[in-house]
């Protein structure tokens, strides 16, 4: 066929072992990553093979006997590389893998200073939680990881649109301590704070470059959410900052140069918010508005896509960075890893949940516009507790408006306990926060309504990171299909147990059998028949 591989020229393997042409020593070949592979043609059968050792010769036969053809050599192949090596350069990483920062403190600093010794990047999952934990979480980070550059870390910055005041405060104390990366979620505009973020720290270099003092990881599904991310900062709000004093006339001024965000991570199907779209789908679509732009700008130095969601076993690791990722972020799995703030109960669940055990429910922070996460479903009710709650709030102009039966219902069989113990548990909760809440609720008992409702959903997080026995049922463990098949890949090797699973023997296996992945798909285009087992790659301890 016009289409076979043409050699290159002759192979000798004499004094050395010989070239392999079985499916299992094709499928070993397929594992040693680390080393050349060289493609083959026995010269009588034509059947194509592989070496390890050897050499190229000149001429048709070696000492009167014939070759084998030299057909093609694959270089080493490190987990290492899988991915954009300006992303190991501009963040002091070894490799190209984070951890995504799980709300609720669920992304632990123990999780992150984990990652973060292990040369890769870790963000601390500081949505939801009180400015006072986040600093001592910070503290902590500052205080075990220092300013080293080879041991990166980051902190989350949420987009709080009901407490702006919160969000402010959270982008000035990462500021204050030094924290050079930030993981910027749910946000569906630029606000001050994540723009003061990145612009303070901007310096020209002698030779004209910029140089970043913060680096913004923007999660993003969508690609109008993306752009603004890819876009130098909204002279608007930086005038109103410069106004304020928040930055330098010198910051303002090379703002204009830059992207907010110089890693841009493409979340698909993930656990918690989602958009639930395919990674297929939606990737191409960011890469091609990030170079759009970059042309546009004239932007003369990478901004880097990343992948998430759904990368639960090394295939899925695989085909992200194949469609060009320069780094993937893993989430679910990581839920169940020993250094999760999720309780023990929580990861024995996620440990038994299956590719099918999720579902999509009422958001907490979100619930009145009808906003949904993906939660798991096995082994808790929350997810159709919380849809009742959704439909009775759409069904009803308030609490006092429900039938006494419907309501004792909705008591017994959702809240599990009173209408009243919740609201005088809720307006507790608002008068301490932002007695502005009771307020509305007083002048629209649908809000009141919408306020009580939350205090289960919001709860029900908080239940399943304590362990709560008595709320096992309304345990909210966000997670994605990445949990099942994470667990299915997992299954009949040492890192079943959830006792064994860490967040670092996770990414190393998930990395390594990429690149065995990766490597085995090399081969299979060169026309080696490659075995379907050769594309599976066991969970092992590994260094």
């Amino acid at each position: 066929m016009a289409t076979d591989l043409q050699p290159i020229g002759l192979w000798s393997s004499q004094g050395a072992s010989a070239p392999a042409y079985s499916a299992s020593d094709i499928e070993a070949a397929c594992h040693r990553v680390r080393e050349p592979v060289h493609v083959v043609r026995d010269a009588k059968s034509g059947k194509l093979g592989v070496a390890f050792a050897g050499e190229p010769r000149a001429g048709k036969t070696v000492n009167g006997a014939p070759s084998e053809l030299w057909m093609a050599t694959l270089p080493a192949l490190y987990p290492e590389w899988l991915g954009d090596r300006s992303f190991q350069e501009v963040h002091g990483v070894r490799f190209p893998y984070c951890t995504g920062a799980m709300a609720n403190g669920i992304a632990t600093t123990r999780l992150v200073i984990a990652m973060a010794r292990a040369r890769m990047l870790g963000f601390f999952g500081a949505a939801g939680l009180e400015k006072p934990r986040v600093e001592a979480a910070v503290d902590e980070l500052v205080r075990e990881l220092g300013g080293s550059p080879e041991l990166a870390w980051g902190v989350n910055l949420i987009h709080s649109p009901q407490e702006p005041e919160l969000e402010a405060a959270v982008a000035d104390l990462l500021i204050q301590r030094g924290v050079r990366r930030v993981e910027a979620s749910a946000f569906m505009a630029l606000t001050p704070a994540i723009v003061r973020y990145a612009v303070v720290g901007l310096r020209e270099r002698p030779d004209g470059t910029i140089e970043r003092r913060h680096h913004v990881f923007a999660k993003i599904s969508r690609p109008e959410v993306a752009r603004p991310f890819l876009m130098p900062a909204p002279q608007a709000i930086l005038d109103a900052l410069l106004s304020r004093g928040l930055i330098t006339s010198d910051e303002a001024r090379l703002a204009r140069r830059v992207p907010i965000a110089e890693d841009v991570t493409v979340e698909s199907d993930s656990g918690g918010h989602t958009d639930n779209r395919p990674l297929g789908a939606v990737f191409p679509i960011i890469m091609a508005l990030r170079d759009e732009i970059a042309r546009e700008q004239g932007y003369t130095r990478p901004i880097r896509v990343g992948a998430a969601g759904g990368l639960g076993t090394p295939s899925s690791v695989a085909s992200a960075f194949a469609l060009g990722a320069s780094y993937v972020l893993t989430g679910s799995v990581n839920q169940a890893a020993i250094e999760s703030g999720l309780s023990e109960a929580g990861r024995v669940m996620l440990a038994q949940a299956g590719l099918a055990d999720v579902i999509m429910a009422p958001a907490a922070d979100m619930f009145e516009m009808g906003v949904k996460v993906q939660v798991l479903r096995r082994g808790t009710m929350f997810g159709t507790r919380g849809l009742r709650l959704y439909e009775v709030y759409h069904s009803n102009d308030s609490l006092e408006s429900l039938a006494p039966a419907a309501r004792a219902k909705l008591e017994k069989e959702v809240l599990g306990t009173s209408v009243d113990e919740v609201w005088a548990a809720t307006q507790s909760f608002w008068r301490e926060r932002d007695p502005r809440e009771l307020e509305k609720a007083a002048a629209n008992p649908k809000h009141k309504m919408a306020l009580c409702f939350r205090w289960y959903l919001g709860l029900s997080s908080r239940w399943a990171i304590t362990g709560e026995p008595s709320r096992r049922l309304d345990y909210q463990i966000w997670c994605g299909p990445a949990m099942g098949a994470f667990n299915d890949w997992a299954k009949g090797s040492f890192l079943e147990k959830p006792e064994a699973r860490t967040a670092v023997q996770i990414a190393r296996n998930l990395l390594e059998g990429a690149a065995v992945v990766t490597r085995a798909q090399q081969l299979r285009t060169y026309g080696v028949p490659v075995p379907t087992a050769a594309f599976r790659f066991a969970p092992r301890p590994l260094e």
